[in-house]
């Protein structure tokens, strides 16, 4: 099956007709859907499909029990109103790249594996990367069983409601032991391909990120017959740590956004009494991204003083920089430089993936693939078939050279 075919066929799957994006969302019926065709894609190609404790699917080609096995692929789920691209293309071009190398006819020197991480985008539970999270120990069956959706549905309930066992999840050190690198293959969540004209290029590190929830907790009270004096009005102290947070962000060289906001009693006739904002700020270093965050919890607090209003900061996640594997990385440079004798593009990003989090366990590397808008997490989110079909070629070389030697 061609990568064309497979894209047209994974498209329609959770995909929301008013707003044109997609909701596939952990343990849920589109997410089921995702997973159905990737067992299909795998059993089509003759591969040992398999659902480790965590819900992540595998893909094999050869017995991983071999040991330093090379694994590719990315995520099937989406943000809210998601693009189409981020998380599957890694996916699909994964089978494709091992398509194109059974064309080539090589010899497999070793296993080679496809994933499928579950719940990448964290869009149900609020947490990144649960599924290698979990299989790298990095977040505990405790945790992870506290985790609970908007609905109040824990994380627990709903992956035994798509029949699978959340009592066995937890790290996974033994498969990951068998794993020597994964190549993750997505979409640039930015313009520096566009702008240098590569259509594909390197990833060398990720930013350090994380999110950060703020409480702002003031006074309800009538909009209408209450004094300006005598309120305690937890929006303006948030609207405050908004800009700031602009701020912040644009001296820093850095990104801050409030892109979340929970209001009680949420009436429009009624002063809140709760205020909730949700932070996601990153930066190119450590050091920046504490300069951000004291700056703008110095505006938050000192706004939230002068207006009565109680601050509570909460720091639900963080992930530290992850510098990509340089071995591997300058590889992958030299296996795509190979035969062009061009410098490939090496680039940061201020995304998080699963192959961050895998990096503390495994060697691994990212490619990225042309994204001419920069627009991602949207509807608008694209990449050409011509340069989607370049990242294919790209990773099936990078492939070939490492488990054919």
């Amino acid at each position: 099956m061609s990568f064309h075919s497979m894209w047209a066929e994974l498209l329609p799957v959770g995909r929301d007709s008013a707003s044109g994006g997609y909701r596939r969302f952990a343990w849920t019926g589109a997410d089921a859907e995702c997973r159905a065709w990737f067992q299909e894609q795998a059993e089509a190609r003759g591969l040992v499909h398999e659902v480790d404790r965590n819900g992540n699917q595998w893909a094999w080609l050869g017995d991983p029990a071999q040991g330093d096995a090379v694994v590719t692929g990315s995520h099937l789920d989406s943000v809210p109103d998601g693009g189409a691209f981020d998380g599957p293309l890694g996916v699909v071009s994964a089978f494709a790249a091992l398509d194109e190398l059974r064309s080539r006819n090589v010899r497999f020197a070793k296993p080679l594996g496809i994933v499928n991480f579950g719940d990448e985008e964290g869009a149900r539970f609020g947490l990144a990367c649960v599924g290698s999270r979990l299989a790298a120990g990095q977040l505990t069956r405790e945790q992870a069983h506290r985790l609970t959706d908007g609905d109040g549905v824990t994380l627990p309930r709903a992956m035994e409601a798509a029949g699978y066992d959340p009592d066995a999840i937890g790290a996974d050190p033994e498969r990951l032991a068998r794993i020597g690198a994964f190549v993750e293959l997505h979409v640039e969540q930015g313009r520096a391909l566009d702008i240098g004209g590569d259509a594909v290029g390197v990833a060398s590190a990720i930013w350090p990120h994380g999110r950060w929830r703020f409480d702002f907790r003031g006074e309800a009270n009538h909009a209408g017959t209450t004094r300006l004096a005598d309120r305690r009005d937890p929006m303006l102290p948030y609207a405050e740590t908004v800009l700031a947070a602009r701020r912040e962000a644009e001296l820093a060289g850095a990104v801050a956004t409030f892109g979340k906001i929970a209001v009680e009693p949420n009436g429009v006739n009624a002063i809140p009494s709760l205020v909730r904002g949700w932070l996601d700020s990153r930066a190119a270093d450590q050091a920046s991204l504490d300069t951000v965050l004291g700056g703008i919890q110095k505006a938050a607090r000192e706004c939230a003083e002068a207006h009565g209003v109680d601050l509570d900061v909460v720091r639900e996640s963080f992930t530290p920089v992850v510098e990509f594997d340089h071995a591997l990385r300058d590889e992958l440079a030299r296996i795509l430089g190979r035969d062009t004798g061009l410098t490939v593009p090496v680039l940061g990003t201020g995304a998080g993936h699963d192959a961050g989090i895998l990096s503390g366990s495994i060697p691994t590397a990212m490619l990225f693939v042309r994204n001419p808008t920069g627009v991602s997490h949207s509807p608008a989110e694209y990449a050409a078939e011509d340069d989607c079909l370049a990242g294919v070629a790209a990773l099936a070389d990078v492939l070939e050279g490492l488990v054919c030697r």
